[in-house]
Order: structure tokens, then sequence, then C-alpha cells
């Protein structure tokens, strides 16, 4: 099996022509490794948003491409791009974008239902018994506080056990203490599933919580601003809650 299991190549993204032209992405080159947490740290408009966007084919690069699992996502056409990103990308919001109308549960297994797979009960019951929320499956999300939300949005990623899961700023809507409880559980969720995740972030030390850092500024990754953490610090991180 492959190493990597994302790679981007070359990416560009450019809004406008001539004078007032942006060049939200400039020529990115990214590989993610399998199994590992990986957060890309920027400050507001250094493009990591619009990575996002691209690295989960919720946007289309003016340049450059993109693959997940092998699969080129220029390749596929706008229903088999939806078909792809519902099977193999797990989308953790900031705001959450849970279903008011439907329970927790039905907002797990939401996705799934869309493409007519049957949930695998014992493993989202799994995460759900990991996320603690057995005593809300029959909520609906106006019932819940944001810390709660947004651990329902983790489980929704994770239920349909995606080759990757992107998240957006996860914790730029929550207090410090909750923050800390969601970056938590998606360290738990990376190690205990080898759940590939890549998460974006303006706060280094939500950064210094993943297994590597990518720094991105101005539309291009920094070179030498790569960081990998090291042992000692990885014992530290995975710790048992």
């Amino acid at each position: 099996m492959e190493k990597s299991i994302l790679k981007a190549a070359g990416l560009k993204k450019h809004y406008g022509s001539g004078d007032t032209q942006v060049r939200a992405l400039d020529g990115v080159d990214l590989e993610i490794e399998r199994g590992k947490f990986t957060a890309i740290i920027g400050t507001s408009g250094s493009g990591k948003s619009t990575l996002l966007n691209m690295l989960g084919g919720l946007d289309t690069p003016t340049e450059g491409s993109v693959q997940i699992g092998g699969t080129e996502l220029a390749g596929l056409d706008r229903e088999q791009a939806a078909v792809f990103r519902r099977k193999q990308i797990g989308f953790i919001f900031q705001n959450y974008n849970l279903i008011p109308v439907l329970t927790v549960w039905e907002n797990i297994v939401f996705p799934l239902s869309l493409d007519r797979q049957k949930p695998d009960r014992p493993f989202i019951m799994e995460v759900v018994k990991l996320l603690g929320l057995e005593e809300k499956l029959d909520s609906l999300p106006g019932c819940l506080s944001g810390g709660q939300q947004q651990r329902v949005a983790i489980a929704r990623a994770l239920a349909s056990k995606p080759a990757i899961i992107l998240a957006d700023e996860p914790t730029g809507n929550l207090d410090s203490k909750t923050s800390d409880d969601v970056m938590e559980l998606l360290q738990m969720s990376s190690r205990k599933f080898h759940q590939t995740i890549v998460m974006i972030t303006h706060n280094p030390d939500i950064a210094q919580r993943a297994d590597r850092i990518v720094r991105i500024e101005d539309g291009r990754i920094c070179q030498g601003c790569f960081t990998a953490k090291s042992p000692a610090d990885q014992d530290a991180r995975t710790s048992p809650l």
C-alpha cells in the first residue's frame, strides 16, 4: 500500500486577471501520509481554506492536480465527484453543518443514506461511545452545546470510514476547554482508527497537537516549515484520555 494517501501537485487558484488578480494558491505541492494527523497553519488570507477546498474537491484549481487514494479528482464529473466525496472524504466544518430537524443518530448516518449504504452499527456505536454521545442519539442539534455538536460532526465524518478527514478550523467557535476536548477526540480518532486527518487552523497551539505541521503563506507552502513531532512528543500526545 502506498504511503501517501493524498497528493497535490502544482496547485494554483487565481481569481481575476491583470493587476487585480488574486493568487489564493500559487503552486502548492503537498503529500499527506496515510494514517497521520496533519495540521496546515496560516494567517487569515494565507490560502489555507482555499487549499482545503481544493483537497476536498469542493472547488476546482486553476492549474494543478489532486489525487486521493490514486483517484485524480479532475477526472471525475460532477456526480462522480459528489459520490466520491461522500464515500472517501469526511468533512468537519467550523459551523458543524448539522441538519436541525434530524436527530443526532440521523445526522451521523445521513451521508450513508444518500448512497443507500447500510450503516456499520457496531462501528458507529463504538465511535459514539468514544465521543460520549450515547445519551444524545435521539436529541436534536438545537438541544446540544457547541462542543456536543462538534462531536456529532466528528462522528458523522467517521461513520463512512473515509479515506481522509478534512477539518476546517474545527475549534474555531469553541471555548478553550471545549477546544481542548475536541482536539483530544481528533487525536484519539487518528490513533484508534488509523484515520488520516488534515486540519487547517490559524492557532499554533492547536496545530501542535498534530503529528505534522505545514505552514502556508501567500498561497505557497513555506519551505522548511514542516514540523514532525519527536518520539517524546508523540508519547505525550497519545497518553490515555
